[in-house]
């Protein structure tokens, strides 16, 4: 597969993904987190399929395209441990998240992945989302929507 179909089926992925994962969490409390804005079109789309929820934001930099700059007053600039532990600090409880952290490599990914997976657990809302590229510890992998490869992208529930 070329790179540009499989840029094509993350994307796709992606765009079912939250959309699903909206979804199942309508009803229930709490806020959303996107971890690594990029470009900004992730947190885009949270906010078009999420408008009255709060989305916190962190990331190294602040680099997104000018019509997704996350407000001030949501946007974390910073390491990511550092960053999650000042949102846990404020009481922050997230019913979705949506981990985008990545070097490229997937080693280091997994790696980071399970590194920052006890700072993102105390934000978490019992029985909130989590949508990731990559595998994360200590919560439960759950079946997303049947569009998606399983080794895609991965759901979990908060405990």
């Amino acid at each position: 597969m070329s790179r540009l179909e499989s840029m094509r089926r993350r994307l796709s992925a992606q765009i079912d993904g939250l959309n699903w994962a909206s979804k199942s969490v309508a009803d229930m409390p709490g806020d959303v987190l996107e971890l690594g804005l990029g470009n900004g079109r992730t947190f885009d789309h949270l906010r078009e399929r999420m408008p009255d929820r709060r989305i916190w934001v962190i990331d190294r930099v602040l680099k997104p395209h000018p019509s997704c700059i996350p407000p001030e007053d949501d946007f974390l600039l910073g390491e990511a441990d550092d960053m999650l532990t000042e949102l846990a600090s404020r009481g922050a409880k997230m019913v979705l998240a949506h981990y985008d952290f990545g070097f490229g490599v997937k080693e280091l990914d997994v790696e980071e992945g399970a590194r920052l997976s006890p700072f993102i657990a105390p934000l978490m809302h019992p029985g909130g989302l989590i949508v990731s590229q990559q595998p994360l510890i200590g919560f439960t992998q759950i079946t997303g929507p049947d569009t998606i490869d399983p080794e895609r992208y991965l759901f979990y529930r908060a405990p």
